[in-house]
């Protein structure tokens, strides 16, 4: 007798194909038969699916679960979305591979992604070793990818300046054994130290090796505001001179200058695809963003690495520098943008003491001080070790909408789990796709929608057997009503379960 009959479910099979009423048996973990509904087997177990979407488990592209995938056995954030697969690794900083005073570095300058979980201990310094870790025993499957920035961290070091010869020889190697142990590419976080501090022949040397293994390059690249089309370009072009396959991470059009310009993203991509490119792209069904408040700085500020810009940050001609660079000529850190301070809210902070920001933008605070924007991001940075996260209320609504109808458009949430206020995507993603974009605005179809979210996403990571619902494919299944599937999580209130997500396997 089989494990598991799903008796007549209306099966999105993850292709783009209609869906079509059926029965899904399910035996060993995997999906054995795929039959008229009603005609299913006898089965141990079986679910009564009325209907409800039987589609493949979603696959969040864009993921910063390093540490909390391990730390939360449960992973509810994403478990209750239907996610079943994670891409780990983002934005050129993670933990592997790593030694002790590299461990240190990163833990510092991504405290505000990852938190600090209490317990945890982090006792790999391999890719291969963090995977072992992962294998373990997690939630939902992980991918991983190789981060440039720690893998220059761990070879160069924290300052901003061209490598050499044998130490490309020496970034070169780890990559390609981080690839050999398991990884699916390499990240890069191209605004952020000291993985920005790489010109385009090392990225180049760094991508040849990831397309020898066919893996892709997944760039948070140099701006997504003044000069986003130019970083666009750039990174098309890396992948072409590597012969590599290129996936655009949370590809957004954000700030001022690019309301309205998503088309012209677009036909650049279009243009490359046409050309013979291997281009993917993810992004998040949101308009503002979220990362670090140390972000926001300019590079040449966080250079030598976090107790190099915490001394910057104590010293008052290199203050006044970088509020210059903030407030009059736009920090890099800000992708070439004067930060607009009543855009910039605190999301989270490390030290209890400093609570009652979180929720406020930085303009109130500095009004309700009777101080400069800048001097209070400067204080809290050094107050609470640079550990604050912020969202940044930026996005263009169109922008939005026109990206996620892209052809070669894949869902990732780029969610941070920690925090006080943590943006709502890390609950909401998914179930956002599906009820707002889907059943309320009909900017995708249902079918189309759940191609982006599953088959497309897993043929980028080469998931040869999982990503459809098809005969031999693993079990990955996620059940949900359309007629209200919703996120409820808000940004008031980040850490509320969607509805309409009935299981999840």
């Amino acid at each position: 007798m089989t494990d598991l009959l799903i008796r007549d479910a209306l099966v999105v099979d993850g292709t783009g194909a209609p869906g079509f009423p059926a029965d899904v048996v399910v035996d060993g973990g995997r999906i054995r038969e795929v039959t008229a509904a009603g005609r299913g087997p006898s089965a141990r177990r079986i679910l009564a699916a009325d209907r409800r979407v039987l589609a493949p488990g979603f696959i969040d592209m864009h993921a910063h679960s390093d540490l909390q995938i391990l730390a939360d056995p449960a992973h509810t954030a994403k478990v209750s979305q239907g996610v079943t697969c994670e891409l780990l690794g983002q934005d050129g900083l993670s933990f592997a591979p790593v030694d002790g005073p590299t461990r240190e570095l990163i833990g510092r300058q991504v405290a505000g992604w990852n938190g600090e979980p209490a317990g945890l201990e982090l006792g790999w310094d391999s890719v291969g070793g963090y995977l072992d870790r992962l294998d373990r025993g997690i939630a939902c499957h992980a991918a991983y990818l190789v981060p440039q920035g720690t893998v220059r961290m761990l070879i160069v070091g924290t300052d901003d300046r061209p490598a050499t010869e044998p130490e490309r020889a020496r970034m070169v190697a780890l990559v390609r054994q981080g690839l050999a142990e398991g990884a699916v590419g390499m990240s890069s976080g191209l605004t952020y130290p000291p993985g920005m501090f790489a010109d385009d022949d090392e990225l180049v040397e760094l991508c040849r090796v990831v397309a020898e293994s066919g893996g892709f390059y997944a760039p948070h690249h140099r701006s997504y505001g003044v000069g986003a089309l130019a970083a666009y370009a750039e990174m098309i072009e890396v992948c072409r001179r590597a012969g590599c396959a290129l996936h655009l991470t949370h590809a957004t059009m954000n700030f001022e200058p690019n309301r309205g310009r998503a088309g012209e993203l677009l036909a650049m991509i279009d243009d490359a695809l046409d050309g013979g490119a291997d281009i993917t792209l993810d992004s998040y069904p949101y308009l503002p963003g979220s990362t670090t408040l140390a972000a926001l700085l300019p590079s040449w500020a966080a250079a030598g690495g976090p107790d190099a810009l915490l001394a910057r940050l104590g010293d008052a001609a290199a203050r006044a520098r970088i509020a210059d660079a903030l407030d009059r000529v736009g920090s890099d850190g800000c992708h070439g943008c004067v930060v607009d301070w009543s855009t910039i809210q605190i999301s989270g902070v490390a030290r209890p003491e400093l609570s009652a920001a979180v929720g406020r933008s930085v303009a109130e605070l500095a009004a309700e001080q009777g101080r400069s924007p800048a001097e209070v991001c400067f204080d809290l940075l050094v107050r609470d070790g640079l550990a604050t996260t912020i969202l940044q209320h930026v996005g263009d609504e169109d922008n939005v909408r026109a990206i996620m109808r892209h052809r070669v458009h894949t869902g990732g949430s780029d969610a941070i789990l920690v925090g006080q206020r943590p943006h709502p995507r890390g609950w909401g993603t998914f179930p956002r796709y599906l009820g707002r974009y889907v059943r309320e605005l009909a900017v995708l179809g249902l079918e189309d929608c759940v191609h982006h979210l599953t088959g497309r996403a897993a043929a980028r990571l080469r998931l040869v057997d999982r990503g459809l619902v098809r005969v031999g494919q693993h079990a990955d299944l996620v059940l949900f009503d359309p007629a209200t599937v919703q996120d409820t999580a808000t940004f008031e209130d980040p850490r509320r379960q969607a509805v309409g997500i009935d299981m999840c396997w």
